[in-house]
């Protein structure tokens, strides 16, 4: 997955806001978790209604396919507050191209979004080394740019998919320690 450009002519890294914040770097652990098990990476959305965290995967062909899919998903998905995006990528530095976890996110009515990435390193017995920091990548695309501000919905005003929607194996686990831990 590395048919995307994120711009980032500024030095300054902008304030993400903090539900944001935390549901990328928690797209980023989850995706962490998987490399370092040895599970590749099919990019995948994290999305934020109510007090639920949803993930919903987007496996394609492409790089494109996956995109539209994620965008597809997160465009429509009254009653969420923000969403990350999530994929296995690269980043070129001032070093050279970087191996990264890419994660990019916004909240509903943003102009644009925010990239964050955990760099890592592949050695040759194939260990990952994963730097100890996410850093601030640059803006993306904002899926929810054209949704209006987040609302506080009445249960039955949000899509049903995003109130009974039913856990895949093993998301149970991630996701009640997203909510015990980052207060999601």
């Amino acid at each position: 997955m590395a048919d995307r450009n994120i711009e980032n002519a500024s030095t300054e890294v902008p304030e993400i806001p903090e539900e944001l914040e935390r549901v990328l770097v928690f797209a980023l652990d989850e995706a962490k978790e998987k490399v370092e098990g040895g599970e590749d990476v099919i990019p995948f959305t994290t999305l934020v209604v109510k007090d639920n965290l949803f993930l919903e995967s987007h496996p394609g062909d492409s790089a494109e396919e996956c995109f539209e899919a994620a965008e597809k998903n997160v465009r429509g998905a009254r009653g969420a507050t923000c969403y990350a995006f999530c994929y296995d990528g690269y980043i070129e530095t001032d070093d050279g191209v970087k191996d990264a976890l890419i994660a990019e996110g916004g909240v509903p009515g943003a102009e644009d979004g925010y990239a964050i990435a955990y760099l890592y390193e592949v050695s040759d017995d194939g260990a990952f080394t994963f730097e100890s920091e996410a850093a601030y990548i640059g803006e993306a695309p904002n899926f929810m740019e054209n949704l209006k501000e987040p609302v506080d919905y009445a249960e039955e005003e949000i899509d049903e998919r995003y109130l009974e929607e039913e856990e895949e194996p093993g998301e149970t686990d991630a996701v009640e320690e997203a909510e015990d831990s980052e207060g999601i």
